[in-house]
């Protein structure tokens, strides 16, 4: 018979993935969160990483993917965002396929939403000495 899992084994397998995918920007909103809701920082690190995010059935790469459509196509989550474009960089992820996503965002959720995640997208790439390459010209 298995040990059942804990709620502190959650935040700590958690606490893993989200070190190894968003590392210290992920630290530093757990961290915030502290002082007003830290039963708010403890869920999205025992569930958001610890339970979905942990799981085998997609790549780190393409959750973030996904994370980024969906925060794009949200608006309104730029701090998010940036988290989330630096965790993008950190799974390999590179500037054109993340400034890719973003173009792609905009036929389903309007071109404002993904100017305004793509200017995250510029902000971040600029923290990091990173700009997006294109082959082609069109």
């Amino acid at each position: 018979m298995t040990k059942a899992e804990t709620r502190q084994d959650r935040f700590e397998r958690g606490m893993q993935v989200l070190d190894e995918v968003d590392g210290e920007a992920g630290q530093r909103v757990i961290d915030s969160l502290a002082a007003i809701s830290p039963e708010l920082g403890h869920h999205v690190v025992a569930w958001g990483f610890g339970e979905v995010y942990s799981r085998q059935e997609l790549s780190p790469r393409d959750r973030q993917l996904v994370t980024l459509g969906m925060l794009t196509a949200l608006g309104g989550c730029e701090a998010q965002l940036d988290v989330h474009i630096n965790a993008a960089l950190n799974v390999g992820l590179t500037p054109v396929e993340i400034v890719e996503a973003l173009l792609h965002s905009s036929v389903y959720c309007g071109f404002p939403k993904a100017v305004n995640a793509t200017f995250v997208a510029k902000k971040v790439f600029g923290e990091r000495g990173l700009l997006p390459v294109y082959g082609d010209e069109r």
